[in-house]
């Protein structure tokens, strides 16, 4: 149903923006090839992941792999190297090496965490868990890509707090973590990414400049009313006065369109697929089974909350799509092969 919800919102848009469903047939392709994965991996043993540490360390590598070549060969979009390109800019297709970089993270970390839950009270368990993600984190930020880097962290630190962190480690850890948000904000971020912080700080300052997206997409919001405009009659979203209405904004289109109604309709869609996966990852017979799943399920509640958040105000706009719902094949299509693999673990926990 939220897949259904986003490819017909996208149509309603894909029309203003091109003139042509362009947008829309490429994220019905991106659709069947991801739910096409998701069928396949639900009759693919996930036990291969648990039991053969190669797997995991070979895709953990490739990532890092993917997100170095990304300097050499990647295209810049919107002040970040964060895309490998195949055909032209408006036509082509693109692939975004970030969304591997999560699943393997998640995955590697769930495996050296739960071969580790006994003695996962020592601290050199976090550092060297730490390491993994520091070099992907690095490679991330130099793109620049500040969300994505984020998520990453989200996703360690949660799966730590899961699987037993002790809460004088979790300061140390905040710690370091203010420090290096003073080096990274006078060494790594670019100008634009300060003026999206300082514009999240006082959005009213430069409504018509940097204040402009996160302006507009709360004019769609509250435009929608409790039932919306309806499909393909949002002014915001139709006129392009929302910028990036299909992807960063799809939240704010949906609720010019949709109203008050259609977006508490997506609310409880997502709190029924986190109840599932809740059930799923408690009924999981091995560690690794549950804290896969709950990595997963920080990974989506990040996207959600961060999404959202930047669509309201409340967060830096930082180019986080929203799961199943924003346009874009790689996040969509990575997203979906993982909920096989989850439908995998109930199957084989059954």
């Amino acid at each position: 149903m939220l897949l259904i919800i986003g490819i017909l919102s996208i149509a309603s848009i894909s029309e203003a923006r091109t003139g042509a469903f362009v947008i829309f047939k490429k994220q019905l392709i991106f659709a069947i090839i991801g739910l096409a994965l998701l069928f396949l991996f639900i009759f693919i043993d996930y036990r291969f992941l648990r039991n053969y540490s190669a797997v995991v360390l070979a895709l953990y590598f490739i990532s890092i792999i993917l997100l170095i070549l990304l300097f050499v060969f990647g295209s810049r979009i919107r002040g970040a190297t964060s895309w490998f390109r195949f055909g032209s800019l408006s036509g082509g297709l693109g692939f975004e090496p970030v969304e591997i970089t999560k699943f393997a993270l998640i995955a590697l970390l769930a495996k050296y965490f739960s071969s580790r839950h006994i003695d996962f009270g020592l601290i050199r368990h976090i550092f060297i868990s730490g390491f993994y993600v520091f070099i992907p984190t690095l490679l991330i930020l130099l793109q620049p890509d500040l969300g994505s880097a984020t998520l990453i962290i989200a996703i360690w630190v949660g799966m730590m707090l899961i699987s037993g962190i002790r809460i004088r480690h979790l300061l140390i850890i905040l710690m370091i973590f203010s420090i290096l948000a003073g080096i990274g904000w006078g060494f790594f971020l670019k100008d634009y990414q300060k003026a999206r912080i300082l514009t999240f700080l006082a959005p009213t300052k430069d409504p018509l400049g940097q204040g402009y997206n996160v302006n507009q997409s709360i004019i769609a919001i509250g435009s929608g009313g409790f039932w919306g405009k309806g499909l393909g009659h949002g002014s915001q979203s139709q006129l392009n006065f929302l910028p990036e209405q299909h992807t960063d904004f799809i939240f704010a289109t949906i609720a010019e369109e949709w109203g008050f109604f259609g977006i508490s309709s997506i609310l409880i869609l997502w709190g029924i697929i986190f109840w599932r996966l809740f059930i799923t990852a408690m009924g999981a017979t091995t560690n690794f089974a549950r804290l896969f799943i709950f990595g997963f399920m920080i990974l989506l509640l990040a996207h959600i909350s961060i999404n959202i958040g930047m669509n309201m105000g409340f967060f830096p706009v930082t180019g986080i799509p929203l799961p199943l719902l924003s346009y874009g094949g790689s996040n969509l299509i990575t997203m979906l092969a993982t909920f096989g693999i989850i439908q995998n673990i109930k199957i084989n926990n059954s």
